[in-house]
């Protein structure tokens, strides 16, 4: 079946009052930008729905089409569609007749039919043509029965400007529009669960960030090149992404080499968030994401996870918090990124790791521990921010 347009299905921008435009616009941005390799498309919205189809001339993959507007925030469902000119009476039934053919065939199935007349010179009301089109179609396909409450097939006809005809339905990943809900700084690393974070939180609509803390040489440039191509799976859903690249050895050595090491991971932690945070309000950003799993790791208890939050000012959002390993990689796997985040280069988090490091940590030892690099980390943390290289991904 080649198909000629889509209708695009939202849910939550659905219940929005009157600034509920303000939500479709942004949706249409998003699907354009996700559809623009694909072809050349025109996209358009009307009493409540959206629709896509290619512009004149445009032949285009629809498979290709349907994957990109599966990565779309703010689409509840994908209809593909065929649509006809005609809204006589007998050119509509012969459509519909059509469609079945070259959708069903002979197949034995249950259907209901549903018709939603957004026309109103169209004679016949949205019921009664409902069941003379099942009527229609028992008389030509002899093996097929109606069903009301289950159906195999759900047909749906929609008469507008032409007559639109869909019977599928493919998820999209829910969610609201990126952009909608401001701008925030992702904490990017090469691993597992940060992917996961920012995919998360860009599905509520909020722009995307990324700072990630390099440490060259006891982290390769294989290292960076894997959190770069993981920003850049990560932007197939959130859109474009500025990354910002941090060399952060000295001061690592610095605290390496003052601070007692079972406090390593937290105080590298707690500059971390400062830096990070200062980098999002330089960039209107208004929050920080991180992919910690409460308990997963020492610095990720609820002690460790309160002493790091109290260098920041801006809110942390944890969208992994509450999920276990299992259910963070599922997602990865999902969005795909799981396979680039298990290749073996070890991030900056994972060179330094202390033996035995303290999982309740006290903010007041912690303090006292920081105080050992006053008079070295200013400088270190101002020579740092000069080394912040902006890498752009689209």
């Amino acid at each position: 079946m080649k198909y000629q347009c889509f209708l695009i299905k939202y849910a939550e921008i659905g219940i929005k009052g009157k600034n509920r435009y303000m939500f479709e616009d942004a949706l249409i941005r998003q699907m354009k930008f996700a559809v623009k390799e694909a072809g050349d498309f025109i996209i358009w919205k009307e009493s409540g729905r959206i629709f896509l189809k290619g512009a004149e001339g445009c032949d285009f993959d629809q498979d290709e089409v349907i994957e990109a507007l599966k990565r779309v925030f703010g689409i509840s469902h994908i209809c593909p569609m065929v649509m006809h000119d005609s809204k006589e009476y007998d050119d509509v039934v012969k459509a519909v007749i059509d469609y079945w053919n070259d959708c069903y065939g002979e197949q034995a199935l249950t259907f209901k039919a549903v018709v939603r007349r957004a026309d109103k010179r169209f004679p016949m009301s949205s019921m009664p043509f409902a069941a003379q089109l099942g009527h229609e179609l028992l008389q030509v396909y002899k093996n097929i029965k109606v069903d009301v409450h289950t159906p195999d097939v759900m047909l749906n006809v929609e008469i507008r400007d032409k007559v639109y005809i869909y019977s599928e339905e493919i998820m999209g990943p829910g969610g609201m529009p990126v952009g909608t809900n401001g701008k925030a700084m992702l904490l990017l690393s090469g691993g597992i669960d940060s992917p996961v974070a920012g995919y998360m939180i860009a599905k509520r609509g909020v722009r995307l960030d990324a700072t990630y803390f390099h440490a060259p040489p006891y982290t390769s440039e294989r290292a960076k090149e894997k959190v770069v191509e993981l920003a850049r799976l990560v932007a197939r859903y959130s859109g474009p992404i500025d990354l910002h690249v941090i060399n952060f050895t000295d001061i690592q050595m610095a605290i390496y080499e003052k601070c007692p090491h079972e406090e390593l991971t937290i105080i590298m932690r707690r500059y971390m968030m400062q830096m990070a945070e200062n980098i999002a309000k330089n960039n209107n950003g208004l929050a920080l994401i991180t992919g910690e799993s409460l308990g997963q790791v020492a610095s990720q208890t609820i002690q460790s996870l309160s002493v790091t939050n109290e260098v920041c000012t801006l809110p942390v959002f944890r969208p992994c918090i509450g999920l276990d390993k299992q259910e963070i990689v599922e997602i990865s796997e999902k969005i795909g990124t799981f396979e680039t985040s298990i290749l073996p280069y070890e991030d900056c988090c994972t060179i330094f790791v202390a033996k035995h490091p303290v999982t309740k940590p006290n903010l007041n030892v912690i303090k006292k521990s920081e105080r050992k690099l006053e008079g070295v980390i200013e400088e270190l943390l101002e020579r740092a921010y000069a080394t912040d290289e902006v890498i752009h991904i689209r």
